[in-house]
Order: structure tokens, then sequence, then C-alpha cells
């Protein structure tokens, strides 16, 4: 199944959510994702019905008023970006600084659809005011209107009716999820937001979320978290602590882009965290989930 993605990030868990689903109980009241972002796994779920409510949330407002028209008002969002696509014709670099100083300015959610589609390998960056700053990527105009329509209008039919969008803090949303929920997680990773990483909108203080995961591990809420990962030998933040009770997968994501680009063969591999009570409803033994286990397929269900 072709699953539809109309927003393009670096990051997104498109690629690996055949990893990530498989893991979903059968049963979810809500599907929350508190940093939402591309809204990856909330989309495949829908996708393959795996969950039937979502909440999406991120603290990007821009973001979210996006996903908003996306969900809400697919057609007029889509004839909005072709407009937009179909007047860079012949002075695209340009157009493209433009539309990026007017979106600044405005926060237009059709500017930043235009922008995250032209933008350099989809790599989202903002300065230290929360401008977006990314260059565009001169050998593409973006994304063909048509294409991005379809995949518009396939999310709208997904999720319209089904999902809350909200921009506030994770933990106001951890707040409310409750055991009958799962919450999915792909928060920014700890080796960026100490130096705050224009990648990221707004980082996260580690001790915080680990006490936020306490809190939810205390209210039996089952969760799913992306979190760091390694590349070779070369491992980005610390593993997780193991008072927190979480089994420690590692998903094989590919080969590394930037060790492409120095001609190496490393391969990049994410860290997924399951909650216990999450391991514990879907009846699985530590046998057939074991910490450090590198996962390579869906091996435990199909969907």
């Amino acid at each position: 199944m072709k699953v539809p993605h109309p927003i393009p990030y670096q990051g997104s868990k498109r690629n690996l959510s055949k990893y990530i689903l498989p893991f979903f109980p059968l049963e979810i009241g809500t599907l929350f994702e508190p940093f939402s972002g591309s809204a990856a796994i909330s989309i495949a779920a829908a996708a393959y019905g795996k969950a039937s409510r979502f909440h999406l949330n991120d603290v990007n407002q821009p973001l979210i008023t996006l996903w908003n028209e996306i969900i809400y008002h697919p057609n007029e969002i889509a004839a909005q970006y072709e407009n937009l696509w179909s007047e860079q014709q012949g002075n695209e670099r340009k157009y493209y600084d433009i539309v990026r100083d007017n979106f600044n300015k405005t926060k237009r959610p059709d500017y930043l659809l235009y922008l995250l589609a032209r933008c350099v390998k989809a790599s989202v960056r903002y300065n230290a005011n929360g401008d977006f700053n990314q260059s565009p990527d001169n050998r593409r105009l973006g994304r063909n209107p048509q294409q991005m329509k379809d995949d518009i209008l396939a999310v709208s039919s997904l999720l319209r009716n089904k999902t809350n969008l909200t921009s506030t803090d994770y933990k106001e949303i951890l707040a409310i999820a409750t055991s009958k929920d799962l919450v999915y997680m792909d928060p920014p990773y700890q080796g960026v937001c100490a130096t705050g990483d224009p990648r990221y909108f707004s980082g996260i203080n580690f001790d915080e979320f680990m006490q936020e995961l306490k809190k939810i591990n205390k209210k039996d809420v089952p969760f799913i978290l992306s979190y760091d990962g390694r590349t070779g030998k070369k491992s980005y933040g610390e593993i997780l602590p193991d008072e927190l009770g979480m089994y420690h997968l590692e998903v094989d994501a590919g080969r590394s882009t930037q060790a492409t680009l120095l001609g190496r063969d490393d391969v990049t591999y994410e860290s997924v965290y399951l909650s216990k009570n999450l391991v514990e409803k879907l009846h699985l033994t530590p046998i057939e989930v074991i910490a450090n286990h590198v996962v390579h397929q869906p091996a435990l269900f199909e969907f």
C-alpha cells in the first residue's frame, strides 16, 4: 500500500513505520503524537487501520496550522500550493527567497508547504529568532502539484473528523493520555537540544522528559519512543534509565546519508523504546522483545 505523505520532512519516520506499527495494540482509544512533525506514524496507522482517533500536536504553530488546512481544507491548500509552484517558473531562486521572507512575516500555511517542498533535502532549518532560513534545492522545482494534491486529499480522507490538532507543550498532551490510548513520541534528540540545533523549532530538557515518562508509566499509559541511535560505531545520546522499565530495540534505518557523501558504508540504527505496559498488553515475552535487539523486519505482526 502506498501511504500518502504531503509534508516532506528530513528525519520523518515514514520509512520506519513498518517497524513501529507492529507494536500497536489491537485496540487504541486515541493515538497521540506530542511531537507530530510530518505525522508519518499517524498517517500510516490510519492507512492500515491501526487506530481510528488521532491527536497531533507540535510546538511549531505554523506546522499545525498547515496540518489543519491539509486535513480540513484540502482542495484550498492544494490550489494555493499549485499557484505558488506555477508562479515560480523561470525565476525559481529569487521566488523562493520572496516566499521565505513572506512566510517569516505572515506564517501562511501555503508558504510553508511550498518551502518544505523546495528546501534542500526536505531539511528544515530555523535561525535563533525562529525564522525559517533553509536554502532551496536549485536542482528541482518542488513536488508536482498534482502529486501533492493527490496526497493531500488522501491524508484528508484518512484523518478528517478523526483528528484533534493542538500546538502546545508536549507535557500537556501526555497529561491527558490514558491507559486506553497509545502515545508515539519522536522528540528532538539528546545530542541537539543543548546546542540549539537549527533542525528543531524548539528543543526539550532531557531530565524533564525523563520525569514525564515516569509520570505516564505511573498512569499505565502505553507508549513508543523513537529517541537517538547510532551510525556505525558512533552513538548519539545515552541509553535511557533502566528504572523506566522500557524495552530498547534498534531499527535498521539504512545507509547514512552523511556516510554516503563521505564514501563510507555506515548504517544508521534508530533507537526505539517500548514501555513495559505496552509489551505486557501485547502479551510478548522478553525473548520476543529483548533489549538491544536489532529489528530488520516486522517479525512480530504483519499489517
